[in-house]
């Protein structure tokens, strides 16, 4: 027979046994290396600007309103006009409103053409962001320059005389360098030689399509319009950009029937629209190629 004591004493080890297999002790923490930097660093995200128009010191300043979370700045033009007109290119928006018209019926005729005025001022933001990324023509001998979708090589030839010649068959615009001539003065009168093109091409242009378009225009001129292609008055008078040269003789032709339609339809409503397309039909092919072009062009004149 076991003493009292003795079973205490075995009680308590089976006590202490069974408390050991219910409740492990925990297993010693081991020491983890830290956790590694990351290899590859996002890169943030990009800011989308918007571009807002210059002011020159005689300028009213800006108006600006918010669009959803953005800010977006305009040149205000107060006229005869009858309704609100909205023009975006790359330097911003310009609003033309009656003269009557309050403040708050500006804001909400803009906010009513929000959609929009925010998505093509930033198509614009982005196109001055590549444009500014574009690399400049270098002006040497051997340079390629855009003519008429294509390209014609510069040769420069030192000269006692300043000449500029353009050969078409063989490509290329011979320019007499005079002593002392700089690069600005180079690039001036390769300029001139493209603007007497574009003059001499629109003229053409214009008589070949005024007939078929059933208009007869008063007269032309050419302009060097930062991004606007061309414009027409009532009174027949039409101004197309002389920066169409570089461009494919057809997208060229596009703008040239697109001002003269203005002639029959002084908007841009389905009935204009009608007009282009029986004379320029694939005019949607036009407008992207021209907005797709000007984005690739290479920067000849930075100043323009």
């Amino acid at each position: 027979m076991t003493s009292p004591q003795k079973d205490a004493q075995q009680l308590e080890m089976f006590q202490d046994m069974f408390a050991a297999l219910k409740s492990p002790a925990p297993p010693a923490a081991s020491k983890l290396p830290p956790s590694p930097a990351p290899l590859f660093k996002a890169p943030p995200t990009p800011t989308r600007t918007l571009p807002a128009p210059p002011v020159g010191p005689n300028d009213p300043p800006l108006q600006k309103i918010q669009l959803g979370s953005h800010t977006v700045h305009y040149a205000l033009r107060r006229s005869a006009r009858r309704s609100h007109g909205f023009m975006i290119d790359d330097d911003g928006l310009r609003v033309t409103s009656p003269r009557r018209s309050s403040h708050a019926d500006i804001e909400s005729a803009i906010r009513a053409k929000q959609g929009w005025i925010l998505t093509k001022l930033f198509e614009r933001g982005e196109r001055r962001v590549m444009r500014a990324q574009r690399a400049a023509v270098e002006w040497v001998d051997g340079a390629r320059l855009p003519y008429l979708g294509g390209d014609i090589t510069l040769r420069l030839q030192g000269a006692a005389r300043s000449h500029c010649v353009f050969d078409a068959e063989a490509r290329t615009l011979s320019l007499g360098v005079t002593t002392g001539l700089s690069e600005w003065q180079l690039r001036e009168r390769v300029k001139r030689w493209f603007q007497d093109e574009a003059r001499r091409l629109f003229g053409e242009r214009l008589d070949l399509y005024a007939p078929r378009v059933g208009v007869t225009y008063n007269a032309y001129a050419i302009s060097s319009a930062g991004t606007r292609w061309g414009s027409c008055t009532v009174a027949g008078n039409i101004r197309l950009n002389w920066k169409l040269v570089h461009y494919p003789l057809a997208l060229l032709d596009y703008v040239v029937v697109h001002e003269l339609a203005h002639l029959r339809e002084m908007n841009h409503s389905p009935r204009f629209w009608a007009v282009v397309g029986e004379v320029f039909p694939d005019y949607d092919g036009a407008k992207a190629a021209l907005k797709k072009r000007s984005v690739e062009m290479p920067v000849l004149f930075p100043e323009e």
